[in-house]
């Protein structure tokens, strides 16, 4: 995902948990246990980032995630609480089909992908997680997705009808 560096200063950021794993280490006289943690953080309007921490305590690794979100920020359009069109993102064997939605729709979504909509700003939305649905793929598919959104005008200066479109009729 080619995403500018945003810098996470002066945003107010807000973040979720997505999942938590405890993972078993058997050693001789017992288990060593640690958790990972998935988080994502966003600004509500089209900002986001999602990170993984792992650490023996959960606090910790929510905390490890929380800052390497913060490091991992990418913007998006937003267009009235929605997407500007419909779009598939993959990872691995995970694609989400994401389709904008009319107001008052809600969210319709499930899992980590809804989380990712929370905290990204997303009102209106329709979407289905295919293929696996582990959330660590799920949500770096929905960002996946997010890197190839287009709002209207960047279409048309990549087409090179901006002028076209912006100039008045009859001159």
């Amino acid at each position: 995902m080619k995403t500018e560096r945003i810098d996470s200063e002066g945003l107010n950021l807000k973040d979720k948990v997505i999942f938590i794993n405890r993972v078993a280490k058997v050693v001789k006289g017992g288990r060593r246990f640690s958790f990972s943690a998935l988080v994502a953080v966003g600004n509500e309007d089209g900002i986001v980032g999602i990170g993984k921490g792992r650490a023996t305590e959960v606090p910790n690794a929510i905390k490890k995630a929380v800052d390497q979100a913060r490091r991992r920020l990418m913007r998006f359009p937003l267009k009235d609480g929605t997407i500007p069109h419909g779009i598939t993102g993959r990872y691995g064997s995970t694609s989400v089909i994401m389709n904008p939605a009319r107001k008052g729709t809600g969210l319709i979504a499930g899992g980590a992908v809804r989380i990712v909509f929370e905290v990204a700003g997303i009102h209106d939305i329709v979407a289905k997680a295919l293929g696996s649905h582990n959330p660590f793929n799920a949500a770096r598919a929905t960002l996946s997705g997010f890197s190839n959104l287009k709002d209207h005008d960047t279409v048309l200066k990549l087409r090179g009808k901006f002028e076209e479109v912006t100039a008045p009729k009859g001159s």
